[in-house]
């Protein structure tokens, strides 16, 4: 009989379908500590599970490792839920996970601590990011469980505050591996409703495991890309998560949460009573004060006597126009005085005063003659004195000093 030959292929799929058809393999929670951690650029984690006396590879792909809450370090205890099978091309089985925690309380501290600084780093707890609460809301959505003791405080507590506000109930799971991707469906609903004006997410006390989901980053991340306002409300006052530290606002406890987002109806109406007599007040003490300026102004003499200021206005004008008059008469005056001390001046240099006085003007042709080197023997010249004119030839011209010695 001659036997079958298989390829490593075959043998490798052959086995790799028992595996992922085994009931236990198929659905399995493993506990160990991480060991060769490796994050791949492509976003899936790579590491290997490990006890005191075996180890497992272990892979997780991209989609599962950004839904946890932390990031796997060497050294660390976890729990990991997932499926066995194998690696066709290698032949090696390994655990294909899907859910990772930190397991006991120092892990789950750890695992909060390196989340809360890493988010931190981020600015996701900037506190200038931070939206303000409104002081009146109409609708204010809550994220709760709605099988727990928190929505019964949030209900009673908005009630006997303010019954006119409308309370919209989210029911979202706040515990377990669901949790998570459960609050985050409710921030992106209400997100895309934009009917309410604050958000409540929280659930009542329990252990640190039972509030692990709000340590949750991909929580976190809703949380913080809310376009509305979040107050985060989960435990009791002494317990802290992560979506308190990136919430808008922290509550101590569901009710104290109702207690902040809800304004009180009474104090609502003391506020306006409050307004009203501050507001009648001032108007009261504005129509006081008017009716005084009104009563001192009726006293003025001008009220009693109207045409007494008409008649000192008049008097002032004409006050006016005679002292224009007056400057005016002596501006004149000047005026006057200083054009006739000018005709004086000009008289007392004109030629015509000139020649009256015995003196000669001497012309050539037309022109004054007022050096010798004007004119030439033989020239003829006019001659204007007081009484008429003398139309001469030169015969003969010299300076002074021959004038003398012919003298």
């Amino acid at each position: 009989m001659k036997a079958y030959i298989y390829s490593v292929s075959q043998v490798n799929r052959y086995i790799k379908n028992l595996l992922e058809k085994d009931v236990f393999l198929k659905d399995i929670f493993i506990q160990a500590e991480i060991s060769n951690f490796k994050a791949h650029g492509s976003g899936h984690f790579y590491f290997t599970l490990k006890d005191e006396y075996s180890s497992i590879n272990v892979v997780m792909y991209k989609s599962y490792a950004e839904e946890i809450g932390f990031f796997p370090e060497d050294g660390m205890m976890v729990t990991v839920y997932g499926y066995i099978s194998l690696y066709e091309k290698t032949g090696q089985y390994q655990l294909y996970a899907r859910i990772m925690e930190p397991t006991g309380k120092g892990a789950l501290y750890a695992a909060f601590e390196q989340l809360k600084a890493r988010l931190e780093k981020e600015g996701l707890f900037d506190v200038l990011k931070k939206k303000k609460l409104p002081k009146y809301p109409k609708k204010i959505a809550v994220l709760t469980s709605p099988t727990g003791a928190a929505i019964k405080d949030i209900i009673k507590i908005s009630k006997r505050r303010n019954p006119n506000i409308k309370l919209i109930i989210v029911p979202v799971l706040v515990q377990g591996n669901l949790a998570p991707q459960s609050i985050c469906d409710g921030l992106k609903l209400i997100n895309r409703y934009k009917q309410v004006d604050v958000i409540i997410l929280g659930r009542g006390g329990g252990s640190a495991e039972d509030l692990w989901c709000f340590n949750n980053e991909t929580v976190a991340r809703a949380v913080f890309k809310s376009k509305i306002p979040v107050i985060s409300a989960v435990g009791h006052e002494t317990d802290f998560t992560i979506t308190d530290f990136v919430a808008d606002f922290r509550a101590s406890t569901p009710s104290a949460a109702a207690e902040i987002a809800v304004p009180c109806l009474d104090d609502i109406k003391n506020r306006v009573l409050s307004f009203y007599d501050e507001l009648l007040y001032s108007f009261e003490s504005k129509i006081y004060s008017y009716e005084n300026r009104l009563r001192n102004v009726l006293e003025f003499s001008f009220f009693k006597r109207p045409m007494d200021r008409v008649f000192d206005m008049k008097k002032q004008i004409r006050g006016f126009y005679d002292d224009i008059d007056k400057a005016v008469f002596c501006k004149k005056e000047n005026l006057e005085t200083d054009l006739r001390n000018l005709i004086l001046r000009l008289e007392s240099v004109s030629p015509t005063n000139v020649i009256k006085r015995g003196f000669s003007v001497v012309y050539k042709d037309g022109i004054p003659i007022s050096s010798i080197g004007d004119v030439l023997e033989r020239d003829i010249i006019d001659i204007e004195l007081s009484d008429g004119y003398i139309k001469s030839e030169i015969i003969e011209k010299g300076d002074f000093d021959a004038k003398k010695e012919n003298f």
